[in-house]
């Protein structure tokens, strides 16, 4: 692997500096997805306060959700010449070249909470959740929540072609598998954004009977929940009672919605992925220590047992 001679560089390094003063001297390049959540602004702000906390001096490049934008950031890295690229996929086909090219310039790079499909050898680690067992955990409540009865599903599906998407879909239909009661009825993307998830939610409601025919919303992240609640009251619906909402994420405002019992369950997608991203930089420059291909955050499920308002005072100053 290419990043081992890189390794060898930084054994050298290693003796003339302390881990502590090579953080100071490691430039990184961060290319963001965008700004299409709640959440993903958060993971935003604690990257940039984790980068100045530890001396590291981050170039960070917004893609406004667009993958050739992403792929320009990264060149652009490239020719700056950067310690290592930081890279959240905003779909996880279409890398190969661009990580070679990274890997050609002995630069490492790690996944933030999404996956690529590419050779494992193109990137240094991958930092997030394991996005099926998020699915599956919201699945499971649902199946433990409605026992026996009849529950028709309307989900709202993130970003096509998304990592997230696909996987919290399968841990989804993973959960409920066997349990014929449960059906989903209607599926379609929301892009993870608030505006969408209330325009697709008001096209459910219409075609489900005014939504007397829906049992449960599954979105695959809060903000697409909180949309849909919106859409659910102005449908004349009690959102959380009515139809029952279980997504993932774990930012303030679904919170908030559970306090006004307006949501039931949400599973937490913890935005510091810069943490564990950074360690595992900063020690493969000091001596080559190569880190796991994943390292795995916490999948919590919080529901509105769990002191929602007290969650949502803990959250509510982390860049949500």
């Amino acid at each position: 692997m290419r990043f081992m001679k890189h390794a060898g560089a930084a054994v050298l390094a290693a003796a003339l500096l302390s881990s502590s003063a090579m953080a100071a001297d490691m430039t990184v390049g961060f290319s963001q997805i965008g700004s299409e959540s709640g959440w993903r602004a958060a993971e935003t702000s604690v990257t940039l306060q984790e980068a100045e906390e530890r001396g590291i001096d981050l170039k960070f490049a917004d893609a406004q959700q667009k993958q050739e934008n992403q792929i320009r950031a990264i060149r652009s890295f490239i020719a700056q010449g950067v310690d290592a690229i930081l890279l959240a996929p905003v779909v996880a086909t279409g890398w190969d070249q661009v990580l070679e090219e990274a890997q050609e310039a002995e630069i490492p790079v790690v996944l933030l909470d999404r996956m690529v499909d590419s050779a494992d050898d193109l990137y240094l680690t991958a930092v997030g959740s394991d996005l099926v067992h998020e699915g599956r955990v919201a699945g499971e409540w649902l199946v433990e929540t409605v026992g026996d009865k009849e529950c028709n599903v309307v989900e709202l599906e993130g970003t096509t072609g998304s990592s997230p998407a696909i996987d919290r879909k399968n841990g989804f239909a993973e959960a409920i598998a066997g349990h014929d009661n449960i059906k989903i009825v209607r599926a379609q993307t929301g892009d993870f954004t608030r505006t969408k998830g209330k325009e697709v939610m008001e096209s459910f409601l219409k075609a489900e009977g005014g939504g007397q025919d829906i049992c449960a919303l599954y979105a695959h992240n809060d903000d697409m929940a909180v949309g849909a609640i919106q859409a659910i009251k102005e449908a004349g619906l009690k959102p959380g009672e009515d139809i029952l909402v279980v997504s993932i994420d774990a930012v303030p405002d679904i919170f908030q919605a559970m306090a006004a019992g307006e949501a039931n369950a949400t599973v937490e997608l913890t935005p510091n992925m810069a943490g564990p991203a950074f360690d595992a930089l900063e020690k493969f420059k000091a001596d080559g220590t190569m880190p796991p291909k994943f390292i795995q955050t916490e999948s919590k499920l919080y529901t509105q047992a769990d002191d929602p308002m007290a969650v949502y005072e803990e959250k509510k100053n982390l860049g949500y």
